[in-house]
């Protein structure tokens, strides 16, 4: 069902009153001067980024049932690491691309999970989790060396690509994009 735009149709961008970056212009990480180029670059980049919905078919030995549970799993460790929302987002973007161009067993699944989670970890966090807390997270069913070479197998196989436009990223700027705009129509509406 489209979305009613009737409230927008007179609606007309008058400047920097109406710039959701405005507010963060003084703030060197923000970047505010690339913001418009960076997301338009996301939106270019997000099909190569994607993978085809039913990708699990290609898969013998594990099925979309698995990868809920690892996905469920790594939603568990990833609140008690107390890592930030990006890293999450990150990590499923790299299991299921990962998962999209390689063949993984069973018991090679959480394997592929964990080392997305410290892949994700060390792109996005300032403290990634240390690699004997990982292993202990999988109650020692993987080594130290294991898991860094799984690291490299994961990263050369996605060819390096872990710059991704998450959802994440997308929901953040059309939240603050929402809440400028009910604050606008507000005003609007009270005076």
């Amino acid at each position: 069902m489209p979305a009613d735009n009737s409230a927008l149709s007179g609606y007309q961008y008058s400047g920097p009153a109406d710039d959701i970056d405005e507010r963060d212009t003084d703030d060197p990480l923000c970047v505010t001067s690339y913001v418009q180029d960076m997301y338009e670059h996301f939106r270019t980049k997000e099909g190569s980024t994607s993978v085809r919905p039913v990708y699990m078919e290609d898969q013998q030995y594990i099925n979309e049932r698995m990868r809920s549970i690892l996905v469920d799993w790594l939603v568990e460790v990833h609140l008690k690491f107390k890592l930030v929302p990006e890293t999450l987002y990150l990590t499923v973007n790299i299991i299921d691309r990962y998962l999209a161009k390689t063949e993984v067993t069973r018991p090679k699944l959480q394997l592929v999970g964990v080392t997305a989670l410290l892949i994700a970890s060390k792109y996005e966090e300032i403290y990634p989790p240390e690699l004997r807390d990982l292993v202990y997270i999988c109650d020692r069913a993987y080594s130290k060396n294991e898991i860094l070479e799984m690291e490299e197998v994961v990263l050369k196989k996605l060819q390096y690509q872990i710059t991704i436009p998450s959802a994440h990223a997308f929901l953040v700027r059309y939240l603050r994009q929402l809440t400028l705009t009910r604050r606008l129509f507000s005003c609007h509406a009270t005076s």
